[in-house]
């Protein structure tokens, strides 16, 4: 695991935790974490659109697994300052909303 990855993974989960509903626990951070530093470190994951598409996918996987979460999706990730952008799902103009949905 590469310092750098680590450093990418936990901004991208700290952001995704910032606008997660309803809040997570340390241990789902935690979870949301490995699961980013997973896609992050994947062969091949280099190009900036590769590696979005599979954090996205990761983020799509947790929420999937829990069932019972929804959060914000990553617009960005800046490797050198380690700066994240995020933005909101929405269906019909609206946000997404845990527990159901629309």
């Amino acid at each position: 695991m590469s310092m750098d990855a680590s450093r990418l993974a936990s901004a991208a989960a700290e952001a995704y935790a910032a606008e997660a509903k309803p809040p997570l626990t340390e241990e789902l951070v935690a979870q949301v974490r490995d699961a980013l530093l997973a896609a992050i470190e994947e062969p091949g994951a280099a190009a900036e659109t590769d590696r979005l598409d599979r954090l996205n996918a990761a983020l799509d996987a947790f929420e999937t697994e829990l069932d019972a979460v929804v959060g914000p999706r990553i617009a960005s990730l800046d490797a050198a300052s380690a700066e994240v952008t995020t933005r909101h799902r929405s269906e019909a103009g609206q946000p997404l909303r845990a527990f159901g949905g629309q």
